[in-house]
């Protein structure tokens, strides 16, 4: 099973995480799966940026992104090359590693 490495954030996970997950899955429900409260305040439609992720590793082993989250993700705090939509990243075969923003674009909080 591939896993995602969690880099440290300071209030999400201060230690970082290493969790297992089977292929097919979001990378935003692998880490609410296992109490990272990552933000996803539009119910992980792809219609915010509140889960934006960096993928520092294994960038390759992910689906391009589509056209809608592409557009949505030059609205996100910290654009950068590595960046994706959690709820729209879908782990295939290989690990990824993964860091959370400091800060997310969310005119209100959800606190899911």
């Amino acid at each position: 099973m591939p896993r995602i490495t969690f880099l440290p954030h300071e209030t999400l996970c201060p230690q970082g995480a290493e969790i297992e997950v089977e292929a097919g899955v979001s990378v935003c429900d692998a880490a609410l799966r296992n109490g990272i409260e990552i933000e996803h305040a539009c119910e992980k439609s792809c219609a915010c940026t509140t889960c934006h992720v960096y993928v520092r590793e294994g960038m390759d082993s992910l689906a391009e992104p589509e056209e809608e989250e592409e557009d949505m993700l030059d609205k996100a705090w910290g654009l950068e090359p590595d960046s994706r939509l959690s709820c729209q990243a879908i782990v295939q075969d290989e690990d990824l590693t993964v860091e959370i923003p400091k800060y997310t674009i969310n005119m209100v909080s959800e606190n899911h």
